[in-house]
């Protein structure tokens, strides 16, 4: 048996060694560039080229996500939790003068859309953070809060409310907002000791029911419809539209029946990128992420693995993925390699270890 501590380093550092195994082939979306570049399967760290994303660090560095996910860590042990005003003052102080609103630039070696809108926003605009959002439609806040989801895993509801507010302060689209809460609600329950199995949606709906996930649903049970006599109650932990549907949380388990399904075959399980699509967009990146987490919920190498060969957003695609198999294996199951092989092994399993001792 997995004990929650182990789930919940296995998810932290499965999310820092995914973002690492990024760095060197990040963003090909000429697989043939990619393989020529790093050969037909990437297996470990790889040192970035000079021209391109993240030039300049080594295997085995971790770039600007891992960054911006070690300082939510550091955030959570120093504050004992999430506190909204603190979170923005480190950003504010120690984040947003190291970056210029300039792509290729600022720590890790490249700065995301979100990131540069915010600081055009706070630094050059001086707007207040409740106007500094932008329109990306991409996964930077999962990203982030992958450290709030494994410390508040038993509390599905401050979970729901801290991400939905830390999420706002970057990301204008309440879809995306939505989407961002449902992976972190799934990497929480994993830490749980739940699976990513075609039944996992059912428990996330439950929760909704009981009033801890802020999506609305007036659906009964199994989806069918409300009862004539009005017994089934709305769940709207926000009011009418906040989330205005629960459709995110029941991803999960479409792509768990997928990976079991013999009728379905996608080999090999790298081209999940191709069949949900290549780019950064949320709605490309979540689904295959589900799929290889569901298929290899008990491996974590050919998971990784198969998230990073599969080019594109590859990056971001194998930190979400580790996160969540390293949640459902534990972290004793993570390859040694792995570990070894990063470049701040020491710092991070030291910081991973001081937050799995303040989970809630």
């Amino acid at each position: 048996m997995v004990s929650k501590k182990e789930r919940a380093k296995g998810a932290l550092m499965g999310a820092f060694i995914g973002e690492a195994l990024g760095v060197g082939p990040h963003w090909y979306y000429d697989l043939e560039e990619m393989r020529a570049e790093y050969g037909d399967w990437i297996d470990d760290y790889t040192e970035p080229k000079a021209d391109r994303y993240h030039g300049g660090l080594e295997a085995g560095e971790i770039s600007q996500a891992g960054i911006l996910l070690k300082m939510m860590v550091e955030h959570l042990i120093e504050n004992n939790g999430y506190d909204q005003a603190a979170f923005c003052k480190m950003m504010d102080e120690d984040f947003l003068p190291k970056i210029s609103g300039k792509a290729m630039a600022g720590p890790g070696g490249y700065t995301s859309q979100s990131m540069r809108h915010l600081w055009r926003a706070r630094v050059k605009n001086e707007l207040p953070w409740d106007q500094s959002a932008g329109n990306a439609d991409t996964t930077e806040a999962i990203e982030r809060n992958i450290g709030q989801a494994i410390f508040y895993a038993e509390d599905l509801k401050v979970l729901s409310l801290n991400i939905t507010d830390n999420t706002a302060l970057t990301q204008a689209d309440n879809l995306i907002a939505s989407l961002t809460v449902a992976y972190s609600s799934v990497l929480a329950i994993l830490v749980q000791g739940e699976k990513l199995d075609p039944e996992i949606s059912k428990k996330l709906m439950r929760a909704v029911d009981r009033g801890e996930l802020p999506f609305h649903k007036v659906t009964s049970d199994n989806l069918n419809p409300p009862a004539k006599d009005n017994t089934v109650k709305e769940s709207d932990l926000y009011g009418e539209g906040i989330f205005a549907s629960p459709d995110g949380l029941l991803s999960p388990s479409y792509m768990a029946r997928a990976a079991e399904d013999q009728d379905i075959i996608i080999e090999p399980a790298w081209k999940a990128s191709i069949v949900y699509g290549m780019p950064c967009a949320i709605y490309h990146i979540l689904p295959a992420v589900y799929y290889l987490a569901a298929r290899f919920k008990d491996d974590f190498e050919a998971g990784v693995l198969n998230a990073l060969n599969g080019g594109g957003q590859n990056q971001v695609r194998t930190m979400l993925t580790g996160a969540l198999i390293g949640a459902q294996v534990g972290f004793s199951r993570i390859p040694a390699r792995f570990i070894e092989g990063l470049k701040q092994k020491d710092e991070l399993l030291n910081l991973t270890d001081k937050l799995v001792e303040k989970c809630k």
